[in-house]
């Protein structure tokens, strides 16, 4: 069993593995530890990763997946959904269903959701697992998210998780992920001066989250989480691409906003040209034919890049200090600031967090890859297969979560909410509810600061019932738990009914015959009774049960579709390479085994075949592919057929020779009838061969030889269980092939 960890950015997608020597980042099959987090589709073929981000125009990728699940999940798609729409090469429809996508695929229209698209990605990590582990099965994963993630998109996540065949052990928080990393593996982290405390920083591509957390010996508590889910390295690269559209409308009279196309090369451009100002003091952008046959150049300077953002840098410092205060850890108390994210490496963004933290901020983790391998760290520590060393992992709630009902708020001793932003989860209340028949209980967020902005608080309703209460005193014992994933959920529900009986009732009447009754005196016993209650879970945006069973019955036809493209392509590369390789062989190795005519039909043959395969061939059906490779094997199996004998009809003439020498020898031991029964049968053998030999000879090697090697062999192997019938009471004949003196013939080798 495989144990694995899931990255599934807006961006990339990583993947890494716990083995016996620690964690590994997988490659895809283009030998890249990041893969592009895209879904395409062409009229007969679903792309996924990097086939999807390479894909002609003509078949635009589905990206920003986890930007359309962030926005589209909930009652109704939320502001940051329509802030994104305009930068996404593809058409999106939104509605209270939420955000659907749509695609031609095998002559149909299909509607796909967002939690189906980051399942389709899901399925491709697990198949990038699954062949970068030797085909070890993979089911077992740990999945990063955001700390703002809402109830609904942990939920899509686990239910996208389903639909790609994959169990999550864990929806890990991505810097909890990343502190896990840090700090299991060093050994400086806590002491005899109480836990360390270390801040983290992920500038990722569409958001930025920080957390504040305390490391010791015996494992590591997350403190605060602070984020801001509408800021990442995509917001600098739009800066530039805004900078840009403007300057060549007014230089060269382009919209380049106005056009898809346009819009997607320009913003490619801005993203490499954010990287070059990383390391440069100035980057130019020069993009060849951008619209109306065009060519554009411009040129930025790192500072006026660092002006244009001044207001994203401001922003990056809110959740920074929001975090700091929730964790109750002064700056002068933090040991280190570790910054990670692949939108991290911007210069500007380093020196407000060092002005901010009071100190430059560390890179000792791998910006792109840290959050897959404390993934894979806590799959490991979570699964039966490994044994990791006791570490806890402690992380905090990062938004209140409260009840309430009608009679309002189910209260704690401490306050109205029931999960307190901070504390830590996994976590279970119990409540107890004075109810005498079915109640519902709606859970919402209790601060929609807490939240990304425009997010819904409502999360969900839980009827508890039908039940009807007996006596007043029943009550309501609830159990409610925030598991692993950071879920809510009402896990079991029980009515209480406390009875009060006497004793002298009629069902426990003591009879006195003595006529006397002052000795009847009333005795009360207390009996209490608990029934289970049913419970039914109404989570806002979830997919129902029926939805989640057509999702995994459209991906089983879509993954039926994949291998039955990939076996037509399969097909196709071995009609194509049989071309060539019949082509070369025909001038080489089978030159002196083909006549003139069969040389002339097989070279048309396969030259038609080869204009056939790109031009009208190009889009055909497996069966056509193998029809056409079957029909060119036809023409070239008897040229390739007298090749082959031709090379083992040597070696089949020598093993023939030695098995007569072997037997000769062997029947010197034998009786005199016995010796001449062998003698002769060899002798045949010999004259056999003798005389099928000088006939081959006399043969051109262009036509069918009358002497074939299989003959060869079945006459060996006849004369061989012969003989040994005969010496079968007198002992088997001493061979010098060991082979030949087991009870167990070899099966011949027919060509």
């Amino acid at each position: 069993m495989s144990v694995v960890g899931f990255d599934v950015g807006n961006d990339t997608l990583v993947a890494a593995a716990a083995r016996q020597r620690g964690i590994d980042v997988l490659l895809n099959a283009e030998s890249k530890r990041e893969s592009p987090a895209a879904v395409a589709f062409s009229h007969n073929a679903r792309l996924i990763g990097c086939h999807a981000a390479s894909a002609s125009s003509a078949h635009a990728p589905f990206s920003s997946v986890k930007r359309l699940l962030v926005g589209a999940t909930g009652r109704h798609p939320d502001a940051s959904l329509h802030r994104d729409l305009p930068r996404l090469p593809f058409p999106v429809s939104t509605g209270d269903g939420g955000a659907v996508v749509h695609a031609d695929h095998v002559g149909r229209r299909i509607a796909l959701s967002p939690t189906h698209l980051l399942s389709m990605l899901l399925a491709y990590l697990k198949q990038l697992a699954e062949s970068d582990l030797g085909g070890v099965p993979v089911a077992d994963c740990v999945i990063s998210v955001p700390c703002y993630f809402t109830q609904a998109q942990r939920r899509a996540y686990l239910d996208a998780a389903a639909v790609a065949g994959l169990r999550p052990l864990r929806l890990m928080h991505d810097l909890a992920a990343t502190a896990l990393g840090y700090g299991l593996y060093r050994s400086d982290l806590g002491g005899a001066g109480g836990p360390t405390c270390v801040a983290f920083v992920d500038v990722g591509q569409c958001d930025t989250q920080v957390a504040v957390v305390s490391f010791d010996a015996s494992g590591m508590k997350v403190l605060s989480h602070g984020f801001d889910a509408d800021l990442g390295g995509r917001d600098f690269d739009e800066v530039l691409f805004e900078h840009f559209a403007q300057e060549f409308r007014d230089r060269y009279r382009i919209d380049v906003v106005g056009n898809v196309k346009a819009s997607m090369r320009l913003r490619a451009a801005c993203e490499k040209a954010k990287k070059v100002l990383s390391a440069n003091a100035e980057a130019v952008v020069n993009i060849e034919c951008l619209m109306e046959e065009k060519d554009v150049r411009g040129v930025i300077r790192r500072e006026d890049f660092e002006k244009l953002c001044a207001r994203l840098l401001e922003r990056v410092v809110e959740p920074c200090k929001r975090a700091v205060a929730d964790s109750g850890v002064g700056l002068e108390r933090l040991h280190s600031v570790e910054l990670v994210g692949s939108g991290s490496r911007v210069p500007a963004i380093a020196k407000v967090l060092a002005g901010f933290f009071r100190r430059e901020p560390s890179r000792t983790l791998n910006a792109s890859e840290c959050v897959a391998r404390g993934c894979a760290l806590q799959c490991a520590m979570l699964s039966p297969t490994f044994r990791v060393r006791e570490y806890e992992v402690q992380d905090a709630i990062p938004a209140s979560i409260g009840f309430y009902t009608s009679d309002g708020p189910v209260s704690t001793l401490s306050s109205d909410v029931l999960f307190r932003r901070g504390l830590p989860f996994p976590s279970v209340k119990i409540i107890t509810l004075h109810k005498n028949c079915s109640f519902s209980s709606d859970a919402y967020y209790a601060d929609a600061n807490e939240l990304p902005p425009g997010t819904s608080t409502d999360i969900g309703t839980f009827q508890i019932g039908p039940f009807q209460a007996h006596t007043e005193a029943s009550k309501v014992k609830v159990k409610i738990r925030l598991n692993l994933h950071g879920l809510i959920s009402v896990e079991s529900a029980a009515l209480i009914d406390d009875y009060q009986r006497n004793a002298n009732s009629a069902d426990n009447m003591e009879v006195d015959t003595s006529g006397d009754d002052t000795g009847h005196k009333s005795r009360s016993e207390r009996s209490i009774q608990r029934q289970e209650l049913p419970i039914t879970e109404y989570i806002y945006g979830a997919m129902s049960k029926q939805e989640l069973l057509e999702a995994q019955e459209q991906e089983q036809q879509l993954a039926y579709q994949d291998k039955l493209m990939e076996r037509t392509k399969d097909r196709k590369n071995a009609l194509e390479s049989y071309v060539y390789d019949t082509r070369n062989k025909l001038s080489e190795r089978y030159r002196s085994f083909a006549t003139d005519s069969e040389r002339e039909q097989i070279s048309v043959n396969l030259q038609q075949t080869e204009e056939w395969l790109y031009e009208e061939g190009d889009d055909e059906t497996e069966a056509v592919y193998s029809s056409k490779l079957e029909e060119l094997k036809k023409l070239v199996d008897p040229i390739e057929n007298r090749c082959k004998d031709d090379e083992v009809r040597a070696e089949a003439t020598r093993d023939l020779l030695k098995c007569i020498v072997d037997h000769r020898m062997a029947a010197r031991s034998l009786s005199t009838p016995e010796r001449d029964a062998v003698d002769n049968e060899c002798n045949k053998a010999e004259q056999w061969l003798r005389e099928g030999s000088q006939l081959q000879e006399t043969l051109p090697k262009n036509v069918d030889p009358v002497l074939w090697s299989c003959e060869i062999k079945r006459k060996e192997e006849e004369l061989d269980m012969f003989c040994r019938n005969i010496a079968r009471y007198k002992g088997s004949p001493a061979r010098t092939d060991g082979s030949r003196g087991s009870d167990h013939m070899p099966t011949p080798d027919r060509d």
